[in-house]
């Protein structure tokens, strides 16, 4: 939003929220009609703005993905600040000027077939001519017209009222070169249409030219607007007057951040002829190509369900800003699914997809390409072992810290929490942290004070022994349902008497739940019940008479930069136990690894995480 939002900021369908492109339906389910009846009067042009549409929103996408990959890498980073869920937000109705202009596109349409003849009107596939006379209409009156209109747009008057709403974006994305008052793009589309209108008029137009000049527009947009550098110099060496005709991501860049330079739409020449090209254009072109960046610490987590692919920081952007809920409309993508589903059959590297810093540290977050169904095949064990184990080598060479291990990459069957890479390689310099201190420290000051029992059902994991031993110091008495799981923990935990027993009156109000509680179980917890989980995964919520706590995370201080994503289901700016667990180790330069069924001191990590800012999910509470 602008400082001093104008008139005709707001785009009118805004009320209708998901629902907006009900506006295009009339003309969509006409043309469609038209094009499978085969009725009179159907021109192909017609028939094709929905495709096109379409076509506009998959290359909008493939650019956010591309640029979100490589800004996670950190290659070529052009402004070295992150992203924040403010400026996701903001910019997240990117779809709002595709929509406008499929309107504009079919309200034209029947326009120009009101007064122009109908040969006019019926656009050929392709005329060369026409194609020529649109792009040198666009580097003529489009580009000097549009760097007249900027300018104007950074009078304080208009400013204010509408181009801040652009410039909030200080680091920007491919989406953000669209993110304008309604306002402004109306004149934007104005400026646009003048190849358009004028190759109608004198008859040169055809549906190639239309669509190659659209896609153009968009091409430029969002490579302008991308945050790393990727166009070599030796471009610009081999045909210097090149650096007059294309910009680049870093020469755009200089205009968001020195806000009086840099104006031109995708030609700097006209910069140049008025003199207001930012005379470090080309030194910050040279610098950021130079850029490479290592990682400190990496969170290696994997894919959850088939649908989850959608919600990583690479795919959609406003799926990723929120907490992992149900999307119907994500069923209409089953073949993206389907396909995505047996490309991870057949390609098993992990892969980045976003990139944090944090007190001089680098942190980025891996992914292997596995689902959360595949770590419960057992024949699937030897794959997923060797993807583990590549990822942590390849960690190994990029000189990385602390490497840990998230969700089902560490588990007794799969791999003795995460134990067997140590084994395998004695001398590995990295540390493999599984996470497992601070997730019991997190539960255990979860816990309301005054509690003297709790009901500990669920796998027995490294975590909940861990739970059981801790409770018994604090002399809180353990429950138990099952008695091969009370036999389990007297023995681990070597309590005295009393301290675990075996009960199945079901009366304790908190319970510590983790996989393998049943449905039944939950549903027979007396009212008020709090639920704690030590799971990675959250229980199912059966019971709204019950509180149910998340599963173990804390909320990260403000410092730690470029969170614009949220990690599964947990809210905003919360991060799990595990991957806090491999920052705080990185941080305090502990030398030991935290894997296998070697635990660290709680208290110790407890306290040190505390210390770096890291503040607790759920405050303490009595009972």
């Amino acid at each position: 939003m602008a400082s001093t939002p104008g008139i005709l900021t707001d785009w009118p369908w805004t009320p209708l929220g998901s629902f907006k492109y009900v506006v295009l339906a009339p003309w969509v389910i006409h043309s469609t009609y038209s094009f499978m009846f085969g009725e009179e009067g159907t021109d192909l042009f017609y028939i094709l703005v929905f495709p096109l549409l379409l076509w506009r929103m998959l290359h909008n996408q493939i650019w956010i993905s591309l640029s979100r990959y490589q800004t996670a890498k950190g290659t070529g980073t052009i402004i070295d600040k992150g992203l924040e869920f403010e400026q996701v937000d903001r910019e997240r109705d990117w779809d709002d000027q595709i929509i406008f202009n499929g309107m504009l596109f079919y309200i034209g349409r029947f326009l120009a077939r009101c007064v122009l003849p109908r040969a006019q009107t019926d656009l050929p596939i392709w005329r060369g001519d026409g194609l020529v006379m649109t792009m040198l209409l666009h580097a003529g009156p489009v580009e000097y017209l549009y760097y007249w209109l900027h300018r104007a747009l950074h009078h304080h008057f208009l400013y204010s009222r509408y181009h801040s709403h652009h410039h909030s974006s200080i680091v920007t994305e491919p989406i953000t070169s669209v993110a304008h008052p309604f306002a402004e793009h109306i004149t934007y589309f104005m400026l646009f249409a003048i190849p358009m209108v004028a190759t109608l008029l004198i008859g040169t137009a055809s549906i190639t030219s239309y669509f190659v000049y659209i896609t153009y527009i968009d091409f430029m947009n969002n490579l302008g607007h991308c945050n790393f550098e990727f166009i070599p110099n030796w471009i610009f060496s081999l045909f210097p007057p090149l650096k007059y005709l294309i910009y680049t991501p870093s020469y755009h860049s200089l205009h968001h951040t020195q806000f009086r330079t840099n104006y031109s739409l995708f030609m700097p020449i006209y910069d140049y002829t008025y003199g207001t090209m930012d005379k470090s254009s080309d030194t910050l072109h040279e610098s950021s190509l130079r850029k490479e960046e290592s990682p400190d610490v990496v969170h290696l987590t994997h894919l959850t369900t088939t649908k989850s692919i959608y919600r990583l920081p690479l795919a959609f952007a406003s799926l990723a800003s929120n907490p992992h809920t149900s999307t119907w409309y994500l069923w209409l993508l089953w073949p993206v699914t389907l396909g995505s589903m047996m490309l991870t059959r057949i390609f098993g590297r992990s892969f980045v997809i976003e990139r944090q810093r944090f007190d001089k540290q680098r942190l980025q977050t891996w992914i292997i390409p596995k689902y959360s169904l595949q770590y419960m095949l057992s024949r699937q064990n030897e794959a997923i072992n060797r993807a583990i184990e590549d990822a942590i080598l390849e960690a190994e060479k990029k000189d990385v810290k602390v490497i840990s291990l998230g969700l089902f990459n560490q588990g007794e069957g799969l791999n003795s929490y995460g134990g067997i890479y140590v084994q395998r390689n004695p001398r590995l310099k990295i540390k493999v942290v599984d996470g497992s201190s601070l997730a019991v420290a997190v539960i255990l000051n979860s816990i309301p004070k005054g509690a003297t029992q709790v009901l500990l059902t669920g796998n027995l994991t490294k975590v909940a022994y861990a739970l059981a031993f801790s409770l018994c110091q604090r002399d809180i008495q353990v429950v138990t349902l099952q008695l091969d799981e009370y036999l389990k923990l007297t023995k681990s935990v070597n309590a005295t008497e009393g301290k675990v027993v075996h009960d199945r009156s079901y009366a304790q109000k908190i319970w510590l739940v983790g996989d393998g509680s049943s449905e039944k179980e939950q549903l027979s917890a007396p009212h008020g019940t709090i639920f704690v989980p030590f799971s990675q995964f959250p229980p199912k919520k059966l019971r709204k008479d019950c509180y149910y706590h998340c599963t173990p995370a804390m909320k990260i201080p403000k410092s730690l930069e470029n969170v614009y994503s949220c990690e599964n289901w947990l809210p905003r700016r919360v991060m799990s136990a595990w991957r806090i667990a491999g920052i705080v180790h990185a941080l305090e330069g502990w030398n030991d690894h935290e894997c296998g069924y070697a635990m660290s001191d709680i208290d110790k990590v407890w306290q040190a995480t505390l210390r770096h800012g890291f503040l607790p999910l759920i405050p303490t509470t009595t009972t």
